[in-house]
């Protein structure tokens, strides 16, 4: 049986062999060290300390005998000096100046998303407030809630007095009811006792055990009451 190699696997991708033949740098360590030293340049640090040299590699190539001199007027090796730094303090100072807008162009987008957000927010909390205050408006107040229930103790006050006022007269109609009845209950009982009475005068009459019929205008026989 075949044995796989150590660290070969296959949920992980196989590095390419060309990758050992290629220089492995940090591009962002590059990019700072171009902006340390772009930085360091544009100071008053770095420009007198340039002139301090100049003035020194000047002053030594004149003023030393010409057995010591090592770069004699008219200084081209101080020219070439100056020119090598020039031509590498150029792209480095171009370089930090692309890496300083590219984090000024992600800052720029990164300032807009937020003020975009920030104004999604206050437009949120804006109509947010508008519906607050449309609800606080519609919510009953304690001024409203006063006058309600006084309108509504006006109206119970209303209602009572005037279910009061119906009891008196529904009262008032069966006393003038029961004051009506009694005249004519009166002329009934009367009518009732004149009617009983004009039976009792027309049964005695018409009395069998009485002599003979009487007339009407005779006088009631006055004898003795029968045994």
């Amino acid at each position: 049986m075949r044995r796989r190699r150590r660290g070969s696997r296959l949920d992980q991708p196989r590095l390419s062999r060309r990758a050992s033949l290629r220089p492995a740098y940090e591009s962002d360590a590059f990019g700072r060290i171009a902006e340390r030293v772009a930085r360091f340049i544009g100071t008053a640090r770095y420009l007198v300390a340039q002139s301090i040299v100049i003035v020194l590699w000047v002053a030594y190539n004149i003023f030393v005998p010409s057995s010591g001199r090592f770069d004699e007027f008219p200084f081209i090796f101080l020219t070439l000096v100056l020119s090598l730094q020039a031509a590498y303090a150029a792209p480095l100072i171009l370089l930090a100046q692309n890496r300083q807008d590219d984090r000024d162009r992600a800052n720029l987008a990164q300032d807009r998303e937020q003020s975009v957000r920030t104004r999604d927010d206050t437009e949120y909390l804006a109509r947010e407030l508008a519906a607050v205050r449309i609800t606080i408006g519609e919510l009953a107040t304690r001024d409203f809630l006063r006058s309600e229930l006084r309108a509504l103790l006006a109206e119970l006050d209303t209602a009572n007095r005037d279910r009061d006022h119906d009891h008196d007269r529904e009262r008032r109609d069966r006393r003038r009811r029961r004051e009506g009845e009694r005249p004519a209950r009166r002329d009934r009982a009367v009518a009732t006792d004149r009617t009983h009475a004009e039976k009792h005068v027309s049964v005695e009459k018409h009395d069998p055990d009485q002599d003979g019929p009487r007339s009407a205008d005779a006088p009631p026989a006055t004898g003795p009451p029968r045994s």
